[in-house]
């Protein structure tokens, strides 16, 4: 198991010396998207995979493979369980990409177009980041069909309003929620079972 800890680490840290994201790893290479996930996570490359991996990578098979020298130091060495430098900067790019949905929450279509934007420019793509755009996007298909049929139903110009400044302060608590849990838990509070992204 500390083998693959330290596998994982050592894959999306030479990855990310060649800055590269998982996606443009797995199209460089012919390979899926999911197989690099899987090598991430702790999953050992063999044959076409590894070869694939080398070439596209340009480094030899022995720094991915060279598994049993780093298994011996880690059982003598005790690591500690800290937030690593890029982990906390995708952390804090994630708060900004949830709070950039505040000022447009009130405006449709609008309030997952600036996560979006900020995920393209800054060209961060962690699971964290889709979530939380994928929910401003369930969000902005829900709430107008809530508030058709609200208008729909013809119960007066007050229940349309009312309605209207529900769903905004709806979107706006889910939000600033998952805002707080990611500072407490480095997690989200609401989040989909599936990603639109």
């Amino acid at each position: 198991m500390f083998y693959l800890l330290y596998f994982m680490s050592a894959l999306k840290r030479i990855r990310e010396t060649k800055n590269l994201t998982q996606e443009e790893l797995a199209q460089k290479s012919g390979l899926s998207v999911r197989t690099i996930q899987r090598i991430e996570a702790g999953m050992l490359p063999k044959g076409y995979t590894l070869k694939a991996l080398v070439r596209t990578l340009d480094i030899p098979e022995e720094d991915l493979l060279n598994i049993k020298i780093v298994q011996q130091e880690i059982e003598t060495v005790e690591l500690p369980v800290t937030i690593t430098e890029n982990e906390s900067a995708n952390l804090a790019l994630a708060k900004i990409i949830n709070l950039s949905s505040i000022p447009v929450a009130w405006l449709p279509f609008a309030n997952f177009m600036v996560p979006l934007l900020i995920m393209f420019f800054t060209k961060e793509k962690s699971r964290i980041i889709k979530q939380i755009i994928s929910l401003q996007i369930l969000l902005s298909i829900v709430c107008p069909v809530i508030f058709m049929i609200v208008a729909l139903l013809k119960l007066g110009s007050r229940a349309v309003m009312i309605t209207m400044v529900m769903l905004v302060l709806s979107n706006i608590y889910i939000i600033l929620r998952n805002a707080y849990e990611m500072d407490k838990k480095s997690s989200l509070r609401y989040k989909l079972n599936f990603s639109f992204l």
